[in-house]
């Protein structure tokens, strides 16, 4: 008989509490009836500056479906955060996550690049990618080299064996699922095997922090730049060089004031 629910959310913290983000995000989305073309990771708008995608691409789901099929899948990796034993656990979780989600949406968009300046495939102009599954994927990879005698159960239903589940599920998601992003599954896979056999590796609290610092900084100023939202206590002003910005905090009233406007729609395809 398995564990209660309870003893296995308080075994997978970290898993649990994306799980609840991802979740989050969805139900935020839909509410505001939010389309994935606000979200999600294009070649065009990053090189507008809309860099803040890389980040909320991984959190947001298109469906319902799309949600608990990747939360379900993230579930049962969370099993990596048991593993402190072999030199994984619950910090190496939360680091590894950090640089799964942003080398992962950086390695799609340097493709992106190749593809349509190097070989003039202007399509990938318009691809958008959305979603969780660059890190499932990478997990999932990391699983395979560091413990590949284990299982991954995705809804209680299939099982399978994790040394061969990364390309396994890259081959049945492109088959099945025809929207499915090929190149973003294969970053988070790529990445994933980076981790795993050491090639990306020093990660700690310190440069975790860290690395989470620049990422809310980038993640603000960008979306000041590309005039996504617009962050008034930030205003960017021109000095003797107008190439020169110069940030300064603007109050209102007693406090520090921040707005937001929604972004335009923009069209966009799916992968």
């Amino acid at each position: 008989m398995g564990k209660p629910l309870f003893y296995e959310i308080l075994e997978k913290p970290a898993t649990s509490c994306i799980i609840g983000i991802c979740s989050a995000v969805w139900f935020y989305i839909q509410k505001k009836n939010i389309g994935y073309s606000h979200v999600g990771l294009n070649y065009e708008t990053a090189v507008e500056g809309h860099h803040w995608r890389i980040i909320t691409s991984a959190f947001s789901h298109i469906s319902v479906i799309h949600l608990v099929f990747n939360m379900s899948a993230l579930w049962s990796l969370g099993v990596v955060e048991k593993l402190g034993h072999v030199g994984l656990g619950v910090e190496f979780y939360l680091h590894y996550t950090l640089v799964l989600v942003v080398l992962s949406g950086v390695l799609v968009l340097a493709t992106y690049h190749v593809l349509i300046q190097k070989f003039k495939l202007d399509y990938f102009r318009r691809v958008t990618a959305v979603g969780y599954s660059c890190v499932v994927f990478g997990w999932m990879t990391i699983l395979a080299v560091k413990q590949p005698s284990s299982k991954l159960n995705l809804f209680g239903l299939l099982s399978l064996p994790i040394s061969f589940a990364p390309f396994e599920s890259l081959i049945f998601t492109s088959i099945m699922v025809p929207q499915a992003s090929f190149l973003g599954h294969l970053s988070g896979i790529i990445v994933g095997y980076s981790i795993a056999w050491g090639l990306i590796h020093g990660m700690n609290n310190y440069w975790a922090l860290s690395m989470l610092g620049w990422i809310v900084c980038v993640f603000i100023f960008s979306l000041k730049k590309s005039g996504a939202f617009d962050f008034t206590f930030i205003e960017i002003e021109s000095v003797t060089d107008p190439s020169l910005p110069s940030v300064g905090f603007v109050a209102s009233g007693n406090s520090r004031s921040l707005q937001m406007s929604r972004l335009p729609l923009v069209g966009s395809e799916l992968v």
